[in-house]
């Protein structure tokens, strides 16, 4: 299995999202990139520890590639908007794209080179290595699953 980190705004429209993928096997909400270790939520919500709200996909290659991750995630963000997606604003709700094996970021930079020809602004979705995940609480977990009725940024019906 490989694993490759989203950041798309609030993680609960971003995880329910990936989590309807063939392919994809696990999604897991959490906090990345950051500089507080361990944060929690409400820490997280204030802007002031660094992390993006993320969700870390685990997928099978044979079902899907990177490459077709990565055409379905833009489908989802507006990668030229710096801090905000949907109504939530702050650098925790920001766009990102985290990886862990350095073999996959070929990939990524090309992604991000044909989704640029679609926009007249540059593309301010953050490309890094993975520094750091702290998993979520329990809660924020499968949430949309848990509460279908809850709040979302993604018009999930379309897809």
């Amino acid at each position: 299995m490989k694993e490759i980190v989203f950041a798309g705004g609030c993680f609960w429209g971003v995880e329910e999202y990936f989590s309807r993928i063939p392919g994809v096997v696990e999604t897991r909400v959490g906090y990345a990139n950051g500089h507080t270790a361990d944060p929690t939520y409400e820490e997280v919500c204030t802007g002031r520890t660094g992390h993006a709200e993320s969700c870390l996909v685990q997928y099978d290659e044979n079902i899907i590639s990177l490459e077709e991750l990565l055409k379905k995630y833009w489908l989802i963000v507006d990668p030229t908007i710096k801090d905000r997606q949907g109504p939530d604003i702050g650098n925790q709700y920001r766009t990102g794209i985290y990886y862990l094996d350095e073999a996959d970021l070929p990939a990524i930079k090309e992604s991000v080179n044909n989704e640029q020809k679609k926009y007249g602004k540059p593309i301010v979705t953050e490309i890094k290595p993975l520094d750091c995940f702290y998993p979520a609480e329990e809660y924020h977990q499968k949430y949309l699953k848990k509460n279908p009725d809850g709040y979302c940024h993604i018009d999930l019906s379309k897809f």
